[in-house]
């Protein structure tokens, strides 16, 4: 096990995108894979994490969950932009 840098700030670090969740990974593998999933996500984002994918539920932070209701997309790929700049902290 990697231990985190110790540091003598109280304040939270951002973590790295790439540190973040697998959920937020397997929200847009499953809409890669499966086109009705997709449509779903754009369509209704809460609606399709609460439904899941193959029986399957996202395990997303509650930030995570917020922030894919609150994107609206027409493309797949316009909703990875919009979360990746939320979550990088671009604008």
């Amino acid at each position: 096990m990697i231990a985190a840098p110790f540091t003598n700030s109280t304040r939270p670090t951002k973590r790295p995108i790439h540190a973040r969740s697998n959920g937020l990974n397997r929200v847009f593998a499953a809409a890669v894979v499966n086109r009705q999933f997709c449509d779903m996500l754009l369509k209704d984002p809460q609606e399709a994490l609460q439904r899941g994918y193959l029986g399957e539920t996202f395990i997303l932070t509650p930030e995570e969950n917020a922030l894919i209701a609150s994107i609206r997309a027409n493309t797949l790929s316009d909703l990875a932009k919009q979360v990746y700049g939320s979550l990088s902290g671009a604008d």
